[in-house]
């Protein structure tokens, strides 16, 4: 698999953008007339999902409904209609001796993808993998197996007819473990692996890997709200960042809440928040506001709940929210309410994370919703791509260099 995609990446390479999105188009397409056969497999592997352990929260990111395909489909459209990263001209220029000297963009060359769960980045992976020029290997959890299977039985079947290779989106045949740590080891052929999904698949990943690794290890993500925060619009920040998908990772972990506020604000949000039924882990203080809260230990603060689960600390000022996110974050979302536009300058210089929200859920930490028009995961390291990573992301870029006869002196 790894020598065809190799292959066809090559082949990639010098594809033009209007066959690209032929394909991203057609697939979109099959998508849609074809739903049936995918939301059937996905019965399937949701009946059985019970078997392997998941669960609410975890079976929710299963499953497929038409919405959900209609969505899939809606990003594969998304994806044809942006610019076209390879062979963009980053920077240029010409020096004094008359060479011209080009920064163009150019794809990865194989990117192998292991993902848990959520069928759906099937048809988001394969996209930004081939708009980009890009080869991709899809390995998917074995509790997704029968959609996954579905999903690339469709959208490959689009390549030849769009003009593309047909070894461009391959999908790993097995659920063996064995086969991930194989794939891992052929860094001659795979330029890259992005693992996306529960921690310990991604520390196999990276401490196995003969390539470079995208990764993001957990997304413990922070909602702070300042002492001169709209209580109003904190709640519904800080209800939405917990409750509208408890199991994905941009979800928010940690509520911490300026104590000149707690008063007021932590009775409101709890109740709110008990009425969507989140458990809550808090300090000494929030125990007090919310009576019947479950005291807090420094695990819970660290911890990557994707659950209806809630840390909850109050804090002494901004610098000690900041303190504390340096403590326990994870660098993935972070999220401060204020109207304070000093206090907002200040937590986003301080905070690293990759990305950092004002007056805004941590939701929003996501490629579709950012205008990437998809994404293959977000990344919380620092090289060579952070944050959502969707196209552009997908590429790295080579100097070209003409001239009409120099030479070195």
């Amino acid at each position: 698999m790894a020598v065809r995609a190799k292959a066809a990446s090559q082949e990639l390479a010098a594809v033009r953008t209007g066959a690209k999105n032929r394909w991203l188009l057609a697939a979109a397409s099959a998508l849609e007339t074809q739903s049936a056969e995918v939301l059937a497999a996905n019965a399937e592997d949701v009946a059985a999902a019970p078997g392997y352990g998941l669960n609410a929260a975890t079976i929710d990111r299963l499953e497929l409904t038409p919405a959900r395909i209609a969505a899939a489909a809606d990003g594969l459209r998304q994806v044809a209609a942006l610019p076209d990263p390879v062979g963009e001209v980053r920077e240029g220029g010409v020096r004094p001796n008359g060479l011209q000297v080009l920064k163009v963009g150019v794809p990865l060359g194989v990117v192998f993808f292991i993902y848990e769960s959520r069928p759906n980045v099937t048809a988001d992976a394969a996209a930004l993998c081939v708009k980009s020029g890009n080869a991709v290997i899809l390995r998917g959890g074995k509790e997704a197996i029968h959609t996954n299977t579905a999903l690339h039985r469709l959208i490959a079947a689009e390549l030849a007819a769009a003009g593309l290779p047909a070894d461009a989106v391959q999908l790993v045949p097995t659920t063996d473990r064995e086969a991930v740590g194989h794939l891992l080891k052929l860094g001659d052929w795979i330029d890259l692996a992005i693992p996306r999904g529960g921690e310990s698949l991604i520390r196999r990943v990276a401490r196995e890997a003969t390539m470079p690794v995208l990764k993001h290890y957990d997304g413990n993500c922070h909602v702070y709200v300042d002492a001169a925060a709209d209580l109003g619009m904190a709640e519904r920040i800080v209800v939405n960042a917990k409750c509208q998908r408890p199991g994905v990772c941009n979800a928010a972990e940690s509520l911490l809440v300026h104590a000149a506020v707690a008063d007021t604000f932590l009775p409101r949000v709890g109740a709110a928040l008990r009425g969507r039924g989140v458990e809550i882990r808090g300090c000494d203080e929030t125990r007090r506001l919310i009576p019947g809260t479950t005291p807090a230990t420094d695990a819970d603060f660290r911890a990557e709940f994707l659950d209806l689960i809630l840390s909850v600390k109050v804090v002494a000022d901004l610098d000690a929210a900041v303190r504390h996110i340096a403590a326990y974050g994870s660098k993935h979302t972070d999220a401060i309410v204020t109207a304070d536009l000093a206090a907002a300058r200040r937590f986003v210089q301080l905070v690293d994370s990759a990305a950092v929200m004002v007056n805004a859920s941590t939701r929003f930490n996501d490629g579709f919703e950012l205008g990437l028009g998809a994404e293959i995961g977000i990344s919380t390291d620092k090289f060579h791509a952070r944050g959502p990573c969707g196209l552009r992301e997908l590429t790295t870029y080579k100097y070209v260099v003409t001239g009409d006869g120099q030479i070195r002196e």
